[in-house]
């Protein structure tokens, strides 16, 4: 029988919403999902990964090296913790990308990214050429099977009354010390996050500036959606990039996308191909954004913004 180990994402003693993806995708390979949690205390997070529906056991590795999540100090302890593993799964998110692959070069064996779909316990389909094309995958079946998961094509696994049991391991591995950590900075919100968000109204270079951009916020908030922008506006300086959706920014699947004054460049649409219902609004009628909307508005974004909130109630 399969034994699938998933890496959990955490971050502030909260479990990050990719982690119960990876657990849908692991009930499709099918076996023991085990989660595996690395933190310097891990009773909380250990607590809410065992409420994951199909999760049969929680693994946790406790040491004050691991309070934040340094994928070199990380990624040993995942390659000992799954030497007994036939499959080994993360995110497909900054942390997963950061570290399976680190973990695959210690166990000498290849990586699967971004598996959208399982064909079987060693066959997986994963996007290419911007999502144009889909790629079938085998992995060999003699090894452990690495890979990350593409969270935007998988819905995440509920929850169950039934907590799987919690189970502390003692492993012997020596920690890397050339790898320490600085700080941290990140944006503070009161909004979703743009990951995980079920609502996400997005600006373009036609918002035309930075202080424009609060007509996208304002419209994001009446809507309870989080928010972000095309890699034009965030290279015109309008917002920060860890707003920026797309190809080399965030791939999303929410049930609801408005895009806002944004044209639908290749990239841009790759990031947003699995969201539910497109909504765009842009004064072009040619804008390749409309051949993906189930919804289009053609106008200016200012006068038909407004009026879409004042509809709204």
């Amino acid at each position: 029988m399969n034994t699938i180990l998933i890496v959990a994402e955490h971050l502030d003693g909260k479990l990050n919403p990719a982690t119960a993806k990876c657990v849908s995708c692991a009930k499709a390979i099918g076996g023991e999902i085990r989660v595996l949690v690395l933190a310097a205390s891990a009773g909380a997070i250990a607590t809410e990964a065992a409420r994951l529906d199909g999760v049969g056991r929680v693994l946790t590795i406790e040491h004050a090296e691991n309070a934040h999540a340094l994928a070199a100090v990380l990624a040993p302890q995942v390659a000992a913790a799954a030497k007994d593993c036939t499959h080994l799964l993360a995110p497909s998110t900054t942390f997963g990308k950061d570290l399976l692959p680190r973990v695959a070069a210690l166990l000498g064996v290849a990586q699967v990214s971004d598996i959208m779909a399982v064909d079987g316990p060693h066959a997986f389909q994963r996007p290419i050429y911007a999502g144009n094309a889909i790629l079938r995958v085998e992995a060999p079946a003699g090894a452990i099977m690495i890979g990350t998961v593409r969270v935007a094509s998988w819905p995440a696994t509920g929850t169950t009354a039934q907590a799987a049991p919690i189970e502390v391991l003692a492993l012997d591995v020596a920690l890397p010390t050339h790898t320490r950590f600085v700080e941290l900075k990140q944006g503070q919100s009161d909004r979703p996050d743009l990951q995980s968000a079920r609502r996400v109204v997005s600006g373009g270079r036609g918002v035309g500036s930075a202080e424009n951009f609060a007509i996208i916020f304002k419209l994001a908030d009446k809507l309870g959606a989080a928010v972000g922008a095309s890699r034009a506006a965030v290279d015109a300086g309008y917002v920060p990039s860890d707003m920026q959706v797309g190809q080399t920014g965030k791939i999303i699947a929410p049930e609801l996308y408005v895009a806002i004054g944004i044209s639908g460049a290749i990239q841009h649409l790759t990031g947003i191909k699995d969201a539910g219902t497109i909504v765009a609004i842009n004064k072009d009628a040619e804008a390749p954004i409309f051949e993906v909307a189930d919804f289009g508005l053609v106008g200016d974004l200012f006068k038909l913004v407004p009026e879409l909130e004042q509809a709204l109630g």
